[in-house]
């Protein structure tokens, strides 16, 4: 069995704010913490697949550019993606059982829920795949289900599980906190939130077989609302419909993410 496990960082255990994952805030004590408690969510995650009788798994780090955890801090029954993939959002998932989304948060505008955003808080306010709503979790499951092959399992605050239940009903959902704000969450023991990973993690792969691949209708509409303006993409196959929204049309989710590579 192959599993393959796409982590951020905003739905980490013991992650509640910014605080902890902005250089700019000027807390760099709480970013180390952020990596160490993301390692360790990791490792969590990797033990259960290991119960469940996984034989090749492969963690690849999402936030940011990547470089947030160490091969040194990974367990070795893993393999670790670390840094970019030009163009390609899972590299090496072909052939995989199953698809982990761990340490994930709430697209953009949810009420309540940690450090809510879409892909990147500082320049994306809303996005839209063929009219619905879509944050990070169903991104991902579009480009995984593209790959044929299904999310299992997600981790993440109270809002993220809901988001990913309303996506993915056949997928666990790994509740790790509960989110008041962008800014603030009530969290359990880092020891029982570390269970409930491996445990999760044991049940989804048991149960990935069950679980369909969710794939978008083709050809996609992508629309994208920006935070500001004067950010639009200049190529013209980008459809501007107002100074802060953007649409294109694309034959994938991958495609449509990452179509200016």
């Amino acid at each position: 069995m192959k599993i393959y496990i796409m982590t951020d960082l905003e739905g980490i255990s013991g992650v509640s704010s910014s605080l902890y994952i902005s250089a700019a805030k000027n807390r760099p004590d709480l970013i180390a913490e952020a990596r160490k408690q993301m390692a360790a969510d990791i490792n969590a995650c990797i033990e259960g697949c290991v119960r469940a009788g996984a034989t090749e798994i492969i963690v690849k780090d999402c936030h940011g550019g990547g470089f947030n955890v160490t091969r040194a801090m990974i367990d070795p029954r893993a393999d670790l993606i670390d840094g970019n993939t030009p163009g390609v959002r899972f590299a090496d998932i072909d052939g995989s059982d199953g698809l982990i989304l761990l340490g994930y948060h709430a697209k953009a505008g949810t009420p309540g829920a940690v450090c809510e955003h879409t892909m990147s808080s500082a320049s994306w306010q809303n996005a839209w795949v063929n009219g619905r709503s879509i944050g990070e979790i169903g991104i991902d499951a579009y480009i995984a289900g593209e790959h044929n092959i299904p999310v299992i399992m997600v981790s993440g605050d109270d809002k993220c599980c809901a988001e990913a239940a309303e996506w993915l009903p056949e997928a666990v959902t790994c509740q790790v906190k509960k989110g008041f704000s962008c800014d603030g969450a009530r969290m359990p023991s880092l020891e029982k939130t570390r269970a409930l990973i491996t445990e999760c993690a044991e049940k989804a792969c048991r149960n990935a077989k069950n679980c369909t691949p969710l794939k978008p209708a083709t050809p996609l509409v992508f629309k994208v609302e920006l935070v500001s303006r004067n950010r639009m993409p200049v190529n013209p196959a980008y459809k501007h419909l107002d100074a802060r929204t953007w649409e294109l049309t694309a034959e994938s989710m991958e495609r449509a993410l990452f179509f200016n590579w």
